[in-house]
This record gives C-alpha cells, sequence and structure tokens, in this order.
C-alpha cells in the first residue's frame, strides 16, 4: 500500500508550528505532521505530513497561501521493507581500528579488528554518519596516542555505538545515556549483541544529574555526538563532570557551528586538541585545563 508525503518550507519556528496545526485538521487527516529547523543558516522551517490516502491537494495549496509558505511538494511512496533496504545498502564502516558492520556482513569483519555490529535500527549511530564516524576516528586517535581511561560516558548515545568502542578498549566504567527510551531499549540490545552486556550500562536520562552519572563522576572521557543547542546548554555540565585533563569529543555540529561551540567550551574551561571536518561536519575534541 503506497503513502503520501506533503512537504514545503517556510520562514520562522513559530509560522512553522502554525501551519503544522493547521495540516493536521485537514481531511483525509495525516497519520502524522513533522515540524524540521533546516540547519542550514538560512532561517526556514520544514513542514511536512504524511498521509495514507493521497491527500486534499487543493486544500494544501490554500493552507499554503494563508500561511505564507511555498507550494506543498506531494510524493507518492511505494511500500518498501525499509529495514531490508537499509541493511543492503550500509555497507560496513572502517574508522581507525573500528569496524561497524551489519550481521549480513560478520564474515567481513578483518583480522585485529575491534568489531562493533549494529543492525538497521530506530536509533542514530550506524557509524556511516559523518557525526559517528568523527567521533569514532577521535577515540582512534587518542587509543593511538596512549591515553587512557577508566570512566567514560556516553551522552545521547542512539545505538551507543561509541560506549561499545571505548568498552572494546578499555576495562573501565563506561556508561550511556540516552532522553529517549526506545534509544535505550535499543542500545542495551546492541551492548548485548556484542557480548558487552555487563561492561557498558545504558541509561535513560536528560542531561547530567541523573544519580548514576553523577555517581560514576568524574570521567576520564565524555562523548556527546548530539546538536548545537544542546551541547552548549551542557557545556559547563560536561565539564563539570571530567577530571582535569580529561577528554570531550563532541559532535552533531555542523562545520559552521564549529566555531562557536569551541569558544563556549573554551570559556568553561578546555583547550582544542583535535578538529575533524566529514562532509557537512565536525566533530573536536577538547581537554578539559588542568586546575579547573
Amino acid at each position: 500500500m503506497p503513502t503520501y508525503t506533503a512537504l514545503t518550507t517556510l520562514t520562522g519556528k513559530g509560522p512553522a508550528e502554525a501551519l503544522a496545526e493547521a495540516l493536521e485538521a485537514l481531511t483525509p487527516e495525516p497519520t502524522g505532521v513533522g515540524v524540521f529547523e533546516i540547519e542550514d543558516g538560512s532561517g526556514l522551517w520544514e513542514v511536512g505530513g504524511y498521509f495514507d490516502a493521497p491527500p486534499d491537494e487543493a486544500g494544501l495549496a490554500l493552507l499554503a497561501t494563508l500561511h505564507g509558505a511555498r507550494s506543498f511538494a506531494v510524493s507518492e511512496l511505494p511500500e518498501t521493507d525499509w529495514v531490508s533496504k537499509v541493511r543492503r545498502e550500509l555497507v560496513p564502516v572502517e574508522a581507525g581500528r573500528f569496524f561497524v558492520y551489519g550481521s549480513h556482513d560478520a564474515d567481513k569483519v578483518p583480522e585485529g579488528a575491534e568489531p562493533l555490529l549494529i543492525e538497521a535500527s530506530m536509533a542514530f549511530g550506524t557509524g556511516h554518519h559523518g557525526t559517528t564516524l568523527g567521533c569514532l576516528r577521535a577515540l582512534d586517535r587518542l587509543v593511538t596516542d596512549g591515553f587512557d581511561a577508566r570512566a567514560v560516558l556516553d551522552v545521547g548515545c542512539g545505538t551507543a555505538v561509541l560506549a561499545m568502542a571505548a568498552a572494546r578498549i578499555w576495562d573501565a566504567t563506561i556508561l550511556a545515556s540516552d532522553i529517549d527510551e526506545v534509544a535505550v531499549d535499543v542500545a542495551q540490545a546492541n551492548v548485548s549483541a556484542n557480548g558487552l552486556a555487563g561492561r557498558v550500562r545504558c541509561i535513560e536520562a536528560a542531561g547530567l544529574d541523573h544519580p548514576q552519572l553523577v555517581e560514576s563522576a568524574p570521567y576520564d572521557l565524555i562523548f556527546a555526538n548530539i546538536l548545537k543547542g544542546p551541547l552548549i546548554a551542557l557545556a559547563d555540565d560536561i565539564t563539570g563532570s571530567m577530571r582535569p585533563g580529561g577528554r570531550v569529543i563532541l559532535s552533531g555540529i555542523l562545520n559552521s557551528q564549529a566555531d562557536e561551540v569551541i569558544a563556549v567550551y573554551s570559556r568553561a574551561g578546555n583547550s582544542l586538541e583535535d578538529r575533524c571536518e566529514i562532509g557537512d561536519w565536525t566533530t573536536t575534541t577538547l581537554a578539559k585545563n588542568i586546575g579547573k
């Protein structure tokens, strides 16, 4: 059974949310409505509706006019087994010593690699995105340089691929936290599938004030592969949770946003150690200043 999408853009969060609310009242009703900021500095927001039946294009045109949006682009999507499709298209990823793969590529794990089994799922972090890949490369560089960690935290862990990568290297206290319950369930399943049960603790938490996160501080290494806004908001808490000389690997940052994020973390008491761009995304490694 085909499904349908109707997408448009307009300027400003408020107008986008108003259009989304109006879209929900359209007949036939959409099965879902989404509002997303386009993070390219344009100020544009995307509003999308998802339908099980062909949407009322006249009604869509009227809504676009009333709300000052561009004309809706309507597309028909054929029925697709997306998990099978993703499995076919996600080739293994090599990031230094780490090898991220799906079970269908288990025979391709190189001798001596640190394997990380990640299946297609609802949580972010298969290693293919420039942010996750950048974090794995940053970790690989730290290990090569002789860095050692006894306590590690992966904030906004998604699939927990970064926490598991750390567990492949160090016999340490390793925690993986996410604000999303589904992501935590997926992370725990991945930890078990990789034979790391008991090595990585998966916790549903917003920020760093969860009792288990506080108890395990200070951390030698923190991963925070999230987005610019939360990274900036958490800068003081992340810095305060690290030991002096500890490292934080930050990603989820567009190249154009990197200088601002680095400046915030520098003011919080950290020094830039490494910066890497992969496509549109920047990954940074910072060290907490001694005496902070």
